[in-house]
């Protein structure tokens, strides 16, 4: 049986690999890694993003080596890549990973039809998602293809079983007498090597971590960005040292245990709840591969939004006068990670605040974010601006006074972020108004600043702005005040 070409992508490890396994049922595995234009262009947006990947890399082609195979790195187009590597071993075809947003998908076809002509055979297999879009697309209970509400796909979600390929050791990997280039290092992207543990061991570590641990109070924790007990799978998931699968059936098995008390079920499970909306934001791309770069919304795709506004500077290097605005973008800085529920906060300020295109936000944070998740970007930033798949009646319009009382109370996490406020004692910022007094005894030009917008009448102008653009009444019970 010839062998065949794996060409790894986004799903940098061997187990519970979907991929691995359908290019093993038509012979030996020859793994290639192609660093090819686009994936250059990704990986120099971020730094951290090309250290993590290179570390991924170099701990993939040691898992090989251990199976008695290695990764063949390949800097070229993908598809002169696979057919010239197809031509040197004799492989019959290759086998990837799909990918979810549009840009990605055109290369797939692209790729496919290339390969195709060249008289190889092409499969292009679901891996990143936990459930595959048409798994959940199969057991709609309506006619169409996908879902655009969240509610009704998680509810078949929760229904379906999660399929395993667990059986690394099972898989045959091609002895080739090929020579490979230099795995990739952080310099070649204009980045240095940040220290980071980017294996399927320290996946498997933070999993277990949480499961055991932090993830028993998630419904509390998740919410508490000074205390973060977050599973901090994010990156490993975006570059597939481990698999979505595998967190699903893990928590699922230990939502299981008789022993667990009912809050800390409840939190595993809201745990598979934010597991599941991932799923929900990689078919939703599938099926609607235009929504990259325009709103799901066919209503909110002219609403004016704006490219450019006084404050946007502030907004990108955390200098806004928010408290939790501020330290979750100077976090992102440092570390390559925001916290979740910050996430949201600053995302809303950006869209409604200041009434900038989700867009800008989302090409900002790309420059510093360690995953590349392009259509889990694309879906996440969509909800939050009220132009995608939230069905709510007006935009969920986050207030930053309030989540900063109540979810920093202490302005804990304020200050591990915020320079100028280290050693300011008690929560300060927390429930400053924009004509509060400066608190500082010597504030000058480098010290905290005042906010750069009074939050209350921007988001009343907002919302004047949104129901004039869509003619909305309001519905019965409806509160559109910011949260």
């Amino acid at each position: 049986m010839a062998p065949v070409v794996y060409r790894f992508v986004r799903d940098l490890r061997i187990d519970d690999h979907a991929g691995l396994a359908a290019a093993a049922a038509h012979g030996e595995i020859v793994p290639l890694l192609v660093i090819d234009r686009a994936l250059e262009a990704r990986l120099s947006r971020s730094p951290r993003r090309a250290a993590f990947f290179c570390r991924a890399a170099a701990a993939l082609d040691a898992s090989l080596r251990r199976r008695g195979s290695a990764l063949i790195v390949r800097r070229s187009p993908a598809g002169a890549a696979i057919r010239h590597l197809a031509r040197a071993t004799g492989a019959s075809g290759a086998a990837w990973s799909a990918s979810y947003d549009r840009t990605g998908m055109l290369a797939d076809g692209r790729l496919q039809a290339e390969l195709e002509e060249a008289r190889l055979r092409a499969t292009v297999v679901h891996d990143a998602p936990a459930l595959p879009p048409e798994e959940t697309s199969a057991a709609r209970p309506s006619e169409g293809y996908g879902y655009r509400a969240f509610v009704p796909y998680l509810d078949v979600w929760q229904k379906l079983r999660v399929a395993s390929f667990e059986a690394p050791l099972l898989l045959p990997f091609a002895r080739v007498a090929v020579q490979s280039e230099a795995l990739p290092s952080p310099e070649q992207f204009g980045a240095r090597d940040f220290e980071t543990e980017a294996t399927p061991e320290a996946a498997w570590g933070a999993l277990s971590a949480f499961l055991g641990g932090s993830g028993l109070h998630y419904a509390v924790t998740a919410n508490v960005p000074a205390d973060d007990r977050t599973s901090h799978l994010s990156a490993h998931l975006s570059f597939g040292t481990i698999a979505a699968r595998t967190v699903v059936r893990e928590v699922r098995d230990r939502c299981e245990d008789p022993f667990l008390l009912v809050e800390e079920r409840h939190s595993l499970r809201l745990f598979l709840r934010s597991l599941a909306m991932r799923d929900f934001f990689l078919q939703l791309a599938w099926h609607h591969p235009l929504s990259e770069d325009e709103a799901l919304q066919e209503k909110m795709r002219s609403f004016p939004f704006v490219k450019k506004h006084p404050a946007l500077e502030a907004w990108r290097t955390g200098r806004t006068g928010y408290t939790l605005v501020d330290a979750g973008i100077r976090q992102l800085h440092a570390t390559g990670w925001m916290h979740p529920r910050v996430r949201a906060i600053a995302a809303s300020f950006l869209c409604f605040d200041l009434g900038v295109d989700w867009r800008v936000g989302r090409a900002e944070w790309d420059r510093y974010t360690i995953e590349d998740d392009p259509a889990l970007a694309g879906g996440n930033w969509q909800w939050i601006a009220g132009v995608g798949a939230d069905m709510a009646a007006y935009p969920r319009i986050y207030n930053p006074y309030k989540q900063a009382r109540r979810f920093d109370p202490s302005g804990a996490y304020a200050r591990t972020w915020i320079e100028e406020l280290a050693h300011q004692p008690g929560a300060f910022g927390v429930s400053r108004r924009p004509d509060a007094q400066i608190e500082l005894p010597l504030f000058g030009r480098e010290g905290y600043p005042q906010p750069v917008i009074d939050h209350d009448r921007a988001a009343r102008e907002f919302l004047t702005r949104y129901r004039r653009f869509g003619g909305v009444a309001r519905p019965a019970g409806a509160r559109p005040a910011s949260r």
